[in-house]
This record gives C-alpha cells, structure tokens and sequence, in this order.
C-alpha cells in the first residue's frame, strides 16, 4: 500500500479483507466532473455509506475538496455528518415522517418537500419551534417514486409562497433512464420539469436553484445540468451502465482486498463448498479467502466470479460461504498471506465493479453499497 493510509477502525488489528479508499482519485473525479458542468454547482451524493466508501470520510474530502453541498438519503446519515463536525449544507433526498421534522431543524439539514401536506407540515413544525425551515421541492416528472406529479405541481409551488416560516432553497426532480442509449424518456422528463419551473418565470419570482442531473445526466445531457449536479456512482469513477456516453474521464477509488488464509490440494472428484457444485476431475490447488456473503461478497457470485492472485486472474469455485471462499488456482502457486484482489487492479489485470456485477446478474452500483461495515475501510491519498 502507498501513501499515508487511516482506517475508520482505531486501535483494532485490520482484517485481511478490506476496503481500500484512494481519496486523491475521488479528487480528481470531482474535478473532472466540474469541468465538464461549468457553472454549475456540485452535490457530491454519500448515500449507501458514500456508495461504500464511506460516509463520514468521504463527506470530510468532498468538503475540504470544494464541494458546494452534499446529498444523502436518510435523515440518520445527514445527522451523522453534524455529529462528526461537518456544517456544509446537506439535502436529505429521502422521504420524511412528520415526527423526524424537529430533527432536521435542529441538526440543520435541508429537508426535500415532496406535497402541499407535507410542505405545510414542516411550515408549521418551524413555527412552533421559532425556526426557518430550508427545503428543496420536489417533483415527479416520470420516476413515479417521491415528488408531486408534474401536472399537480403548481399547487406545491403555489403553498410554498405562502409559507412564512420554509425558505426554499431549491427544486428537482430525478431521471429515470438517463443511462440509457435512448435518452426520449429522460429529455421528455426534461421538458415536464422546465414547464415546471416557468411558474417562476411567468411571476417574476426568483427562481430556486433547479436540479435534476444524476451521474447519467451530467454524462450525457448537458443541457439538465442546470443551477446544480448530483454526481453518485460517477463520482467514485464507476458510470452508470454500459450504455452511457463516457464523456467525463473518471477512475475507480475503491479497492476490495484480502489474503490467502489457506492452502490445499484438493482430489478430483472431491466437491468443494456447500451443496458440493464444483469439483475437479484432477488434482488442483485450491485457496480459502476469509470473505464472505457476509462482507457482502454475493452468494450469486459462487462458480462465476474471479480473483486476481500473483497478477493472476483465477476462478471463485464452490458456494460462497458466509465469510469464506475457494479459488482454484489450478498448477498456480500462492501462499499464506498472499494478497487478493476482489475488486480491482492488479498486474495489468482489473476487476471492475460493472464485471462482477454481470457475474451476479446486477448493477455496478449494488455491487458497491453492498459491502459492509465489518468490513474495514483504509484511506490514502488526502
């Protein structure tokens, strides 16, 4: 490992397998992200524990990084960052109940008013609590997930210019399938939400900052980008989908490692794992990794996935256990201790998350989130 590394873990022995965190590449991601937006501001979203990253080193980077606001998901991660001494503005993208209002107000986090009810909801919680309320509207303009409809929308803006105690910062809506080849949803999506906003125009009020680029938007559709961009998974230099434009030069920041715990000779017709799914019809070598389904290495990755040990890319054979695996390195050698590359580069080989995401028959995105927190994190590169 190079460079200066820390780890989220203090004063406990680091495990084989770990997370390693190249900060100086998340750097660089977000600055090519804010070339390619220009004027626009940044959110650097950290839902999912920064995509895996994690959230509170990652926040403290993005802030000391220029940032101009983060994004999260739920009201405890925006809570998180407060607790850890970070004040640059946060949008809590995810739904609210109504008894986590005084929560956000006291913690100073930016709520996401999705409806009139809603909207009127955190007017008179601030109220009673002598406070002003920042939020961001939201609307639905084809995702059918959170947000007022964007036909049903004036009524939101209409309420919110009569909220006396609700300062609105800001409003946005999300894509749907802006990573994809055809892009008519997402420029119909496009069009819903700028008729949206000509409420403003048509009143001569000021406008609020408007957002509705993702990753894919800022990839493909400079003409989303708008007041401000919500870099996700883009930002920690993994794209969308095989489909999106790679119109921004990023690089992956995370590495998955661990070692080899042990070594075998294992006889054909020998099964190995759980539910004997592999075996050999000669003598191999076979090596157990201590990781798991557990960490969040997927079951469904079991006789599909590969590894690279000694600059070599050999097969995960057998079920995957909870916190074990095999590898078959065939006549290859490697011994105790031997490092073990689960995700990412090694020896001109790379493992990258879109890949083992087609060996588990999902995104590159769940891949990322899913690893979890008994795995260590290690950061270099501040």
């Amino acid at each position: 490992m190079s460079g200066s590394m820390s780890t989220v873990i203090e004063e406990q022995p680091v495990r084989p397998t770990h997370v390693e965190v190249d900060l100086s590449c998340l750097a660089e991601n977000l600055a090519a992200i804010r070339q390619r937006v220009g004027d626009a501001k940044v959110m650097t979203i950290l839902k999912a524990n920064a995509y895996g990253h994690g959230l509170v080193p990652v926040a403290r980077h993005m802030v000391r990084c220029g940032a101009d606001c983060l994004g999260v998901a739920f009201l405890e991660e925006g809570i998180s960052l407060r607790r850890e001494g970070i004040t640059a503005p946060v949008l809590v993208l995810g739904g609210i109940a109504g008894e986590q209002i005084p929560l956000f107000l006291q913690h100073d986090l930016t709520l996401t008013a999705p409806s009139v009810e809603k909207l009127h909801l955190i007017d008179e919680t601030a109220a009673s609590m002598g406070m002003r309320a920042r939020v961001h509207l939201k609307v639905d303009t084809g995702m059918e997930r959170i947000g007022i409809h964007y036909y049903s929308a004036a009524a939101l803006l209409e309420a919110s210019l009569a909220c006396r105690h609700v300062i609105v910062e800001g409003i946005y809506s999300h894509f749907a399938n802006a990573d994809a080849e055809d892009l008519a949803h997402a420029k119909l999506q496009l069009e819903r939400f700028m008729e949206v906003l000509s409420f403003y125009e048509k009143r001569s009020l000021p406008m609020p900052l408007r957002h509705i680029a993702n990753s894919a938007g800022i990839l493909q559709m400079p003409e989303s980008h708008l007041d401000l961009v919500r870099p996700g998974i883009l930002l920690y230099g993994v794209y969308p989908s095989h489909e999106c434009q790679q119109t921004v030069a990023v690089r992956p920041a995370l590495t998955w490692k661990s070692r080899v715990a042990y070594f075998k000779v294992v006889q054909p017709g020998h099964p190995v794992s759980y539910g004997s799914t592999w075996q050999s019809d000669k003598a191999v070598r076979v090596v157990t990794i201590p990781v798991g389904y557990g960490d969040g290495y997927f079951r469904a990755l079991s006789n599909r996935s590969e590894v690279i040990i000694r600059g070599v890319r050999s097969p995960v054979v057998g079920r995957v256990c909870m916190d074990q695996m095999m590898v078959n390195l065939d006549q290859g050698t490697a011994y105790n201790g031997d490092e073990v590359i689960l995700l990412g580069e090694s020896g001109g080989h790379i493992i990258s998350a879109a890949e083992v995401a087609e060996w588990a028959g999902t995104i590159p995105y769940e891949v990322l989130t899913n690893i979890n927190n008994r795995v260590p994190r290690l950061y270099r590169g501040e």
